[in-house]
């Protein structure tokens, strides 16, 4: 029998297919759609302390190999936020399916403040998004930049609650291995890499300006999938908790290779917008054929085999 459920800091998940944050989990009702159609998992979208409108549109731009965007953390702020984490988690509980809530923030205090009265909603992970590209004029240069600032994020959030925290790491870095490893010691209990790349722009040839409204924003789609199987190998190569690959991940191919570069579950973002919500359900029946044509009975068999060939 073909066994394609994974445990992540002794929770399980159905299936290795995670909701990536930022895609569909804007509210309780979409969470648990996504659910539905199959996620092992499902990520909110990340939330701050207080409402944010984020970029003005243009936001997202589709482009021959992927998605651009510049959205800017929009949320609703983090009082609302747990209020409809609380309405997800009863559904998602009564359909075996764990939440991961996403944060950010501009200060290490407040990363900390958030992960409290995130706690509230109970959810089964936190996710502390210290790598977004795109909002530096306003919220400073990203915590994922060095291991410094990094781990002192990991340190403050763990003092403030007992939740499993995993932490999303930029590809832009220049050793991430490196980081990693240091967001491990500091106490991260899983690492979801990667956030985009760039920031990339385009210009509208006619008028001669910058398409989105922020002029740049992050790759993401199967443009930057080869770059994040190569960042989640380097980051599987260095440390022991469980690392959620995520980039261009759009078929159960694509999760494969993920999986054998070493990541326990992938992170399904932008191949929502190619192959419809149902691409949960799609993406898992491509890997159960899979196993199924390779004689692998349990996601065990293969995972990491990069690093041993």
């Amino acid at each position: 029998m073909i066994e394609t459920s994974v445990t992540l800091c002794g929770i399980k998940l159905k299936n290795p297919t995670i909701l990536a944050s930022g895609i569909l989990g804007i509210s309780s009702e979409l969470l648990v759609n996504v659910a539905r159609a199959g996620a092992g998992a499902v990520t909110s979208k990340s939330c701050g302390l207080f409402p944010r409108t984020g970029h003005s549109n243009p936001t997202v731009l589709e482009w021959e190999h992927g998605l651009v965007n510049a959205v800017g953390l929009s949320n609703p702020g983090v009082k609302e936020e747990v209020g409809e984490l609380k309405k997800a988690k009863i559904k998602l509980k009564e359909l075996g399916v764990p939440l991961i809530a996403s944060f950010f923030a501009d200060k290490i205090d407040n990363f900390a403040l958030l992960a409290e009265k995130l706690s509230e909603a109970k959810p089964d992970f936190l996710e502390a998004n210290i790598s977004c590209p795109n909002t530096e004029s306003d919220l400073g240069r990203m915590f994922a930049a060095e291991a410094k600032t990094a781990t002192a994020v990991i340190r403050a959030v763990k003092k403030r609650t007992k939740i499993p925290l995993i932490v999303k790491l930029s590809p832009n870095v220049t050793d991430i291995k490196e980081i990693a490893k240091a967001i491990e010691g500091a106490g991260a209990d899983a690492i979801s890499a990667i956030n985009t790349v760039g920031p990339g722009m385009f210009i509208d040839i006619e008028s001669g300006k910058p398409i989105l409204a922020n002029k740049v924003g992050g790759l993401s789609g199967p443009a930057i999938r080869p770059i994040a199987i190569a960042k989640v190998f380097d980051i599987c190569s260095v440390v022991k908790i469980p690392v959620i690959g995520i980039g261009g991940v759009t078929s159960g191919k694509d999760a494969i290779e993920m999986m054998m570069a070493g990541a326990s579950a992938v992170g399904v973002g932008s191949a929502v917008y190619y192959r419809g919500i149902k691409v949960f359900k799609k993406i898992n029946q491509e890997i159960e054929k899979f196993m199924k044509d390779h004689q692998f009975q349990n996601l065990s068999e293969f995972r990491g085999i990069a690093h041993k060939n």
